[in-house]
């Protein structure tokens, strides 16, 4: 399969499949870049009989040729990293790969100690963060206020960059919020001990990127999240702390929109969504847990149990628009085998209106109520299907309306967790058929 620049994001609230279409694709790329984002969030990907949990380092860096950068526009928890690497290394993965941008921003135990106060005070009002530090850290970095990975390479510089921050946020913490002060000292020797550790993996973020390019080599952009979390065009503030979207890539990679030459999007045959926020397809009691239990909807970073719901055309088509979608990786087909039916959401009614599209406001769109249409189930097993041919006419008739639907061609079709239950229906970088989106 060959490559060229390619962005891969999801195309709802995080945890399409991401990770699994994103190793598919690693395959062919010389370089994985992972470009916005932090702990909160994660991947799950399954290789025979083991299942590997990552939430910084790119999945491409199964592959043992292939350059995997964790960008500058990400935040990074240099302990989770360190502890990332090291069951990595028990699953006889190798690391040398591994790249870490200088001028990726770092967490901080004081980021962790607020993100988890400010939430609780929140109330009833809560966002629903993961409570790993990831928007104090966001914040720090926009007040210019933040740690850098380079500030960990060097005693002097870290001593300096460290200590009004650390002034500031004790006092938070402890006059506002009740909590015991964090020592200076302590802070130091123990991150410095990461950069230590993590020397050796630590490069310029866009030097690198550009010298890849200019030798023409294969660039993967992999986001965290998706698009309805992103902080400017998402589900506000019911968000994460960065941009997810394609367009993030440039920002969070240092490299120009010229670079990219397509947008693959990833969205699960059905919606899901964690934390809190409106979620109008949402379902209550035993399909919601039908599809929980089936799908294995547990968040592989928190283990927070996923919000199940019938598939979103409106936000779809939204994702398609704002992130300039050139095809989609449908995941998780498997997991609608057993209905007997099954619902679309093909547009809202909010105030006694029809609407067809996504509205910025928060409070409009907790108000919106689903349009659905219904189409049969196919009531067997996908599973072992592996070429579109295989699977069920109903199964075909559910991803044609929805290719059609997005007005997007769907190149990916995922039928189960592991490497092997997937249908490629035509290279989904170098100009899919639309078959998918005839009647």
């Amino acid at each position: 399969m060959s490559l060229a620049n390619v962005v891969v994001i999801g195309a709802q609230w995080g945890d399409e499949g991401k990770g699994k279409i994103t190793d598919l694709l690693s395959r062919s790329a010389d370089v994985v870049v992972r470009y916005q984002g932090g702990v909160n969030a994660g991947h799950t990907i399954v290789v025979g009989e083991k299942i590997l949990k990552l939430h910084l380092i790119p999945s491409g860096i199964l592959y043992p040729e292939t350059i995997c950068l964790i960008g500058s526009g990400t935040v990074i928890d240099p302990k989770v990293m360190l502890s990332e690497m090291e069951m990595l290394v028990e699953n006889g993965i190798d690391l040398s790969g591994l790249q870490l941008a200088s001028t990726a921003h770092v967490t901080m135990p004081y980021h962790r100690l607020l993100d988890e106060a400010m939430e609780k005070q929140r109330g009833d009002q809560r966002i629903g963060t993961t409570g790993r530090g990831i928007g104090p850290t966001y914040a720090d970095k926009s007040q210019r206020n933040g740690i850098r990975v380079i500030d960990l390479l060097d005693e002097k510089r870290l001593r300096e960059r460290i200590s009004r921050p650390l002034k500031e946020k004790n006092a938070v913490l402890q006059k506002i919020y009740g909590l015991p002060i964090l020592e200076v000292e302590t802070i130091i020797e123990e991150y410095l001990s990461y950069g230590e550790k993590l020397s050796k993996h630590v490069v310029e973020c866009t030097r690198t990127i550009h010298k890849a390019a200019k030798n023409r080599k294969n660039i993967l952009f992999e986001g965290a999240q998706g698009t309805l979390l992103d902080l400017d065009h998402g589900t506000y503030p019911f968000v994460t702390s960065s941009n997810p979207v394609s367009g993030g890539a440039c920002i969070g990679a240092g490299v120009g929109p010229t670079l990219i030459d397509r947008v693959i999007g990833v969205a699960k045959a059905y919606t899901t969504r964690v934390g809190e926020g409106p979620f109008p397809t949402e379902l209550q009691g035993e399909m919601n847990d039908q599809l929980c239990e089936r799908g294995g909807e547990f968040g592989t970073t928190t283990g927070r149990r996923r919000r199940c719901g019938w598939f979103d055309g409106v936000i779809g088509k939204y994702a398609v628009e704002v992130n300039g979608l050139d095809c989609l990786a449908i995941t998780k087909l498997d997991v609608l085998d057993e209905l007997d039916e099954i619902k679309i959401c093909v547009a809202y009614q909010l105030e006694g209106k029809r609407i067809d599209h996504f509205p910025s406001n928060a409070e409009d769109f907790a108000r919106c109520e689903p349009i659905f249409e219904t189409l049969p189930g196919w009531k067997c097993s996908t599973g072992d299907c592996r070429q579109l041919s295989q699977l069920p006419p109903a199964a075909m008739s559910y991803l044609r309306f929805l290719a059609e639907l997005m007005e997007v061609p769907i190149a990916i079709v995922s039928i189960g967790a592991s490497r092997d239950q997937t249908i490629v229906v035509e290279d989904p970088i170098h100009g899919p058929k639309r078959a998918l989106l005839s009647a």
